[in-house]
């Protein structure tokens, strides 16, 4: 009795084969194999007629945020839309680029840079706790809750130690992040890391095209328009969900 061939197999080649069961140049696997891998259907030119083959992972949507550590409207969608999206969705999904500096102005002061920004001295320090902290940290998932934690509560720069002007959000690290040094915190925050963290920042908000208008300012995949900045602020989460492909 000839062994039974399942008819899936006999499906595919009765579609794919240009001959009976004949494979095209280059094919050197067996048409029940045809489909078993990215590789063996480009071979056997069928990836159009193979539906169950995995599908490449799709690019995450980038998303970066121009913000102030004390803008009002800013602290709102990062408490209240962006950090809770990307605690809902898949790591892979959704990659976030924090940049804190926004309507501020710098100036070069005897060979040192020199910052004011829209809220105040206190706003100043605020953008470069922040940035001292996404450098020490390197790891967004480590340092993003922190951001969060200092944006969400009632001042992002009172949990200071007993030093005077010497920012260290140290209840904020202690809940999120115990492992940081937060001395290593405050030498960049006095330094010029910090400034030069700040300096950074500030050429890349002035580079944006078209520049920004007012904060926050959030560009999608590199790019910024009207539509986009209303849709991520009335569904993030839906506007990423139907971005990524």
């Amino acid at each position: 009795m000839a062994p039974t061939v399942p008819l899936a197999v006999l499906a595919l080649v009765a579609l794919v084969a240009p001959g009976l069961g004949a494979a095209p140049p280059g094919c050197d696997y067996p048409a029940h194999r045809w489909c078993s891998s990215r590789d063996a259907a480009a071979a056997c030119e069928v990836q159009s007629r193979c539906p169950s083959l995995p599908r490449p992972a799709a690019a995450p949507v980038q998303l970066s945020l121009f913000y102030e550590s004390l803008c009002p409207a800013c602290r709102q969608f990062l408490a209240l839309k962006l950090f809770p999206t990307w605690l809902l969705l898949p790591e892979e999904m959704l990659n976030i680029t924090l940049v804190p500096y926004g309507n501020a102005q710098e100036r070069n002061v005897s060979g040192k840079w020199d910052f004011k920004c829209q809220h105040g001295p206190e706003e100043c320090l605020g953008n470069m706790m922040e940035a001292c902290l996404m450098h020490e940290a390197q790891n967004f998932s480590t340092y993003f809750p922190i951001i969060f934690c200092l944006e969400s509560g009632s001042s992002v720069t009172k949990n200071l130690d007993a030093r005077p002007h010497v920012p260290c959000a140290q209840q904020c690290l202690q809940i999120y992040a115990p492992e940081l040094d937060s001395g290593r915190i405050t030498a960049c925050v006095q330094g010029d890391t910090g400034m030069a963290l700040m300096h950074h920042n500030a050429q890349v908000t002035d580079a944006l095209q078209p520049p920004h208008q007012y904060v926050p300012w959030i560009t999608i995949n590199g790019k910024h328009t009207d539509e986009l900045q209303a849709q991520a602020e009335a569904s993030l989460l839906g506007l990423v969900c139907h971005l990524y492909e």
